[in-house]
């Protein structure tokens, strides 16, 4: 088994962390947040007293952290994790951020001669607990190949998207693509009941038509249908507003870099915008809803 540094223990690295130590492997786990160090080690993990106290002596490094700034703040320079690690050691970015950052500290981890790989996840704080989450990997065949090994031990699905970054790629498409169809099955239901449907019969209709998406089957943001979504809990978050926002922002500016015509995606970024804006965005994205049917 491998001894592991695990950076950042919020709800997604708390649940990650502890099923690797679940796994069998000696994780030294650090944080900011005592409270969530406190919870990885009744997980099983070791607390570290700092990041690199955590780095010292690992075969293998994961961090989970909120954006590009602090990716790069906890890697790079003369008192970041890559400065410091021994050669051979694997590094694994689960955090979801922007394309460039990703790329850049890839860039200077290989320039030092290590492998490292970006991974953000899909799946949110149950999937992370479970250990169920879906893995978007970029980084070199060789350096996804070893970390595939630890990653299906947190995941169900582990995918590798190609190059550096890819990874990052992968993910804001796919949650750009999921902020859109929430926005879309919100309204559908909305009007359905506008216009004398109820929530179940139009469900039992589109789920089964073309209509059909994740968003309504696995995550119906309208109260009824699916006994285990959130809008079944008053929107208690699984994956927050606030996270679709940041997800949708990491998208429309990789879009405007690409020069790549989003107007769907600009337009959930928004919304979700208004959400924030309205105090609202610590609910489920899928209490997008609220905002939708006029009842925020």
């Amino acid at each position: 088994m491998s001894t592991i540094a695990f950076i950042g223990l919020g709800n997604m690295g708390g649940g990650m962390a502890a099923n690797l130590a679940k796994a069998g492997h000696i994780v030294r786990a650090f944080d900011l947040s005592n409270d969530a160090l406190n919870g990885a080690v009744a997980s099983g993990c070791i607390a570290a007293k700092s990041t690199l106290d955590a780095v010292d002596g690992a075969d293998i490094v994961v961090t989970m952290l909120p954006a590009g700034q602090h990716v790069r703040s906890v890697y790079l320079g003369k008192d970041g994790i890559i400065a410091h690690v021994s050669p051979g050691v694997l590094l694994i970015d689960c955090s979801t951020i922007d394309i460039d950052s990703a790329r850049s500290v890839i860039e200077a981890a290989e320039a030092k001669g290590l492998q490292m790989v970006d991974a953000p996840v899909s799946g949110g704080v149950a999937a992370a607990a479970a250990g169920t989450l879906t893995f978007m990997v970029g980084g070199t065949k060789s350096a996804y190949s070893k970390a595939q090994i630890l990653l299906e031990k947190m995941g169900k699905n582990i995918f590798h998207a190609g190059a550096a970054g890819n990874g990052q790629a992968a993910k804001v498409c796919n949650n750009m693509l999921l902020g859109i169809t929430m926005v879309g099955t919100c309204e559908a239901f909305a009007l359905a009941e506008k216009l004398g449907l109820d929530a179940q019969t139009f469900y039992d209709i589109s789920s089964t038509a073309s209509g059909q998406s994740w968003s309504m089957t696995s995550y119906c943001p309208a109260p009824g249908p699916v006994l285990t979504a959130p809008s079944n809990r008053d929107y208690a978050a699984g994956f927050t507003a606030a996270m679709m926002l940041k997800d949708l922002r990491l998208a429309q500016d990789a879009a405007s870099k690409a020069k790549s015509a989003t107007p769907l995606g600009a337009q959930a970024e928004a919304l979700y915008a208004l959400m924030e804006a309205s105090g609202n965005d610590g609910l489920d994205f899928s209490g997008i809803m609220k905002l939708i049917d006029g009842s925020l």
